[in-house]
């Protein structure tokens, strides 16, 4: 079992290795958290591991770990990365822009605010954010796929909770430390009773809302 788990590792460094190999220092990975929600920022970070590293045991797509696993993990990467950087884009800016062009900038003011500037970017997904000054690829699945980018989406999903944990403590209607501010049953119903607080992303909530009475 630890022979196929550390093969699981060295293959989510594909991407790195080869950008290693092709005289690259420092590869940041992209990743975001909530863009799906109704509620809350979306938050982006990014992570440079060290040349050549073989990887930080366990990080993998953070979708694929527990809660308890992501903020285990989430010490051990601010540890041993050699850079991290985390960023939001706020509800007020996710309904100016939408929640696309939002998640793009977070994922710009993560990337700029690394200590050391990266030389390559690798991002989870199919959009590149448009202003990047660094040579950059998009990689479909890349929080499967790579390491720096799974470890940025341990990074981002945990930020976010932990600041949706917050959110429950201001607005207890809406019960955020159950749902982080997806769309669930009790999420809509506390919705549709107390109606949308100042963290709500009113955009998202134009067809729930359009069914009360």
């Amino acid at each position: 079992m630890p022979q196929n788990k550390n093969t699981e590792q060295q293959d989510m460094l594909f991407f790195e290795k080869g950008l290693w190999q092709s005289g690259f220092k420092a590869i940041c990975g992209i990743d975001e958290a909530g863009r799906g929600p109704l509620a809350g920022p979306v938050c982006a970070a990014a992570v440079v591991l060290h040349t050549n590293s073989l990887g930080i045991p366990g990080v993998n797509d953070s979708k694929k770990l527990t809660e308890k696993r992501r903020e285990e993990l989430f010490d051990v990467i601010i540890a041993e990365a050699a850079d991290y950087s985390i960023a939001f884009a706020t509800v007020e800016e996710i309904e100016e822009i939408n929640i696309l062009n939002a998640t793009m900038l977070a994922m710009q003011r993560a990337v700029n605010g690394l200590k050391t500037p990266a030389d390559y970017v690798i991002i989870d997904g199919n959009t590149m954010p448009p202003n990047l000054q660094t040579p950059a690829q998009t990689i479909v699945k890349g929080d499967a796929k790579s390491q720096s980018i799974a470890a940025a989406s341990i990074l981002a999903k945990v930020t976010r909770d932990r600041l949706m944990l917050e959110y429950a403590k201001e607005y207890p209607q809406y019960f955020f430390e159950k749902h982080k501010g997806y769309g669930t049953k009790i999420h809509t119903e506390q919705i549709l009773k107390y109606g949308a607080s100042p963290i709500h992303r009113n955009s998202f909530l134009k067809k729930i809302l359009s069914g009360k009475k």
